[in-house]
């Protein structure tokens, strides 16, 4: 006779199938934000920011004195006006000498000065950051007056030099705190290796670190040339001559104080932000890369 604790102590029977799954309840979840909720504000975001593009080419395209919300008839009259009568060609070509200068000079100390302070230690390293990042505070405006005086006494007002120097001043602490950070991301067993196979430290950092280098690189450059690209102030007080301005200037000759020619100055516009696009469209992936790189505390 089978005892009640017996049956209780027998184990179930293997062939038995195990208890199906509980269905999942379907709806959304509590987490899940609507899809609208992400595309209303981007939606909005977008039309106001491409409504002041749609209006530049706009007054650039149709004819001069038409108020068509379509820019047809087509016309590039404005472009051709710029490029030949307002001396715009002459603008873009010392635009593109500064900004390609100022990226190649920026660039190249950059790299010594963010590897001296990534890789060596010295006493006053610290006090020299911080100079470094406050004189980020410092407005390129205050820099006019004492720049002007050291260029006047080197006799280089007029001369786009000048606009190089100060561009490259400019822009040389932030990039050397970000070339700095990147640096500190390379391992540096990664050089001793290379130091044992026989290479010195300038042959190392050739061979092995500045190829990982490259999105910093990338980052600082295009971040000096744009800003250099784009810079009012240095170009106006330091070149005097219509023949050495650059393009920011020449577009605030479009305007006077009696009138202001809008499909001139739209199709200004649009000559002087198209190298712009077509940088950022190009080097985007390694811009952000670089940046964010650069920007981890090291």
């Amino acid at each position: 006779m089978i005892t009640k604790e017996a049956t209780k102590a027998a184990p179930a029977p293997a062939h038995l199938p195990a208890d199906p799954p509980r269905p999942l309840k379907a709806g959304r979840n509590w987490d899940e934000v609507p899809r609208w909720h992400i595309y209303l504000p981007l939606s909005i975001y977008l039309v106001f920011t491409l409504i002041p593009f749609y209006w530049i080419l706009l007054f650039a395209l149709r004819p001069a004195g038409s108020t068509s919300l379509v820019p047809w008839p087509m016309t590039f009259d404005h472009f051709e006006k710029v490029w030949t009568d307002r001396s715009f060609g002459t603008y873009f070509q010392n635009s593109l000498l500064v900004g390609v200068a100022t990226l190649l000079m920026t660039t190249l100390v950059a790299l010594a000065g963010g590897y001296a302070l990534a890789r060596f230690n010295f006493r006053v390293k610290k006090a020299f950051m911080l100079a470094l990042l406050c004189s980020q505070f410092v407005p390129g405006a205050l820099l006019l007056v004492p720049l002007f005086e050291i260029f006047a006494n080197l006799n280089m007002i007029n001369s786009l030099g000048s606009v190089i120097i100060a561009e490259t001043v400019f822009q040389l602490p932030l990039s050397m705190i970000l070339i700095s950070n990147f640096i500190k991301n390379v391992p540096y067993s990664l050089e001793e290796a290379a130091w044992v196979d026989g290479c010195n430290r300038l042959t190392a950092f050739r061979i092995v670190v500045l190829p990982l280098l490259r999105p910093g690189l990338i980052a600082v450059g295009s971040f000096a040339f744009v800003h250099s690209w784009n810079h009012f102030l240095f170009a106006l007080m330091f070149l005097n001559n219509q023949g050495k301005q650059t393009i920011p200037v020449g577009l605030n000759t479009l305007m006077s104080a009696d009138s202001v020619d809008l499909g001139a100055l739209a199709a200004g516009g649009i000559i002087a932000a198209v190298p712009v696009v077509i940088v950022f469209a190009f080097i985007q992936k390694w811009l952000i890369t670089g940046f964010s790189a650069g920007a981890v505390k090291g």
